[in-house]
């Protein structure tokens, strides 16, 4: 194991040219970031998962109920087991062949096979409440990380002339600040990455695994060969959008339509500005360019800008999706009232509502008795086909 540690920090790879770990060991003039420290964002993970736990059961939910968000899950579907055996051994969306064939089957019409796999599907979901309590803690901690990155970097020189982050480097003393800055949000990350099993499932797991993963890599190796100043600006900057969007998604499940609509409008500006704008123009041009003049590029070097390359490409992506939602939205309102929410409901991640794919039938009408229309369901066809989502 010490041959395999010694050949992964080999100094070549890390470090800048005759640079060696032993120049960056602590004295009592300077403190320097070493690899050990990282080993404390596993416990710190842990807690901060455990704070969630009772946040969310002894903050969130209260605040859940008095908006009157309810807890009770959707319409349950009736036992059968031919469509239980469908729904869990072959397709959770069958086809109109096979709906036609369960039809002829069990004597049932089209639309309320289609209906029942509707509620099935559904009762895989998670509440309303379950959805708003996950949202406020998020936007908790995202509010309470940005506000300390920003009250943190506006005091550093390297916030108003990123040249300073290379200034010295890597000879860089670490202040008490940045490290909790860093702990922090990698022990953040580390609990998104065990706490995503159990979540609300996405429809973007894949996506956001990778872009954890990345966000870990980037947040340690920058940290053990010392790029954690430009490494703050790059936190602090993807941090800013977060917030929004979880405010905009607690709005949605509390039903307050107008705050919810103005506050997907500032995300989504706040985002594409960001993540498009300032993020390559300020970020990218100093890790890429400023620092090739000051430092010069050395092995790492290529591997911290080939990740941010490729967080910038999950920026990318994810501005098109809010863009995609925001068109559909604007061309939908046309014939009604526009509300950019009701196209994604969460679309960055959850956007649909445990609710979204529930049908709802006439009074008094059999559902085993009713018609089907061009093999359609009585649903919102956009929400079952059209929607995307993403997260952060």
């Amino acid at each position: 194991m010490a041959g395999i540690l010694a050949w992964f920090w080999n100094e070549r790879f890390w470090l800048p040219h005759n640079v060696t770990w032993a120049d960056l060991k602590n004295t009592e003039e300077a403190t320097f970031p070493q690899a050990e420290d990282l080993y404390l964002a596993f416990p710190l993970a842990f807690c901060i998962f455990m704070v969630r736990l009772i946040f969310e059961r002894f903050v969130a939910k209260p605040c859940a109920i008095a908006l009157n968000i309810q807890a009770s899950g959707p319409q349950i579907a009736p036992p059968n087991a031919i469509l239980e055996k469908v729904f869990t051994a072959i397709t959770k969306h069958p086809d109109e062949k096979r709906l036609e064939g369960l039809s002829k089957q069990l004597d049932w019409d089209v639309r309320s096979i289609q209906r029942w796999f509707r509620q099935r599907r559904n009762q895989e979901k998670p509440s309303t409440l379950t959805r708003f309590c996950e949202s406020m803690w998020r936007f908790s901690f995202y509010l309470y990380v940005f506000t300390y990155g920003v009250r943190f970097l506006k005091k550093t020189p390297w916030l108003w002339n990123t040249r300073h982050c290379w200034y010295n480097y890597p000879y860089q003393p670490l202040t008490t600040d940045l490290h909790y800055y860093y702990i922090l949000e990698l022990s953040f990350y580390w609990s998104l990455m065990f706490s995503q099993f159990t979540d609300i499932k996405r429809k973007d797991f894949g996506i956001m695994f990778l872009h954890h993963l990345v966000c870990i890599f980037l947040i340690t190796f920058s940290y053990v060969n010392n790029m954690a100043r430009v490494g703050t600006l790059v936190l602090c900057l993807h941090d800013s959008a977060d917030a929004l969007l979880e405010a905009a998604k607690m709005a949605n499940y509390a039903k307050f339509q107008k705050m919810c609509d103005l506050l997907f409008v500032m995300f989504a500006v706040v985002f594409i500005t960001t993540r498009l704008g300032i993020f390559p123009l300020w970020v990218l041009n100093t890790t890429l360019f400023e620092s090739w003049e000051i430092v010069g590029p050395y092995p790492s070097w290529w591997v911290f800008n080939l990740l941010l390359l490729l967080i910038q490409g999950l920026n990318c992506f994810w501005s098109y999706l809010i863009v995609k939602i925001a068109c559909k939205a604007v061309s939908r309102g046309k014939a009604g009232k526009w509300n950019p929410l009701h196209v994604s409901k969460d679309d960055r991640s959850d956007i649909e509502s445990s609710s979204d794919e529930e049908d709802s039938e006439p009074p008094g009408k059999n559902p085993h008795t009713a018609t089907t229309t061009n093999g359609t369901s009585g649903t919102n066809g956009y929400l079952l086909t059209g929607s995307c989502s993403m997260d952060d």
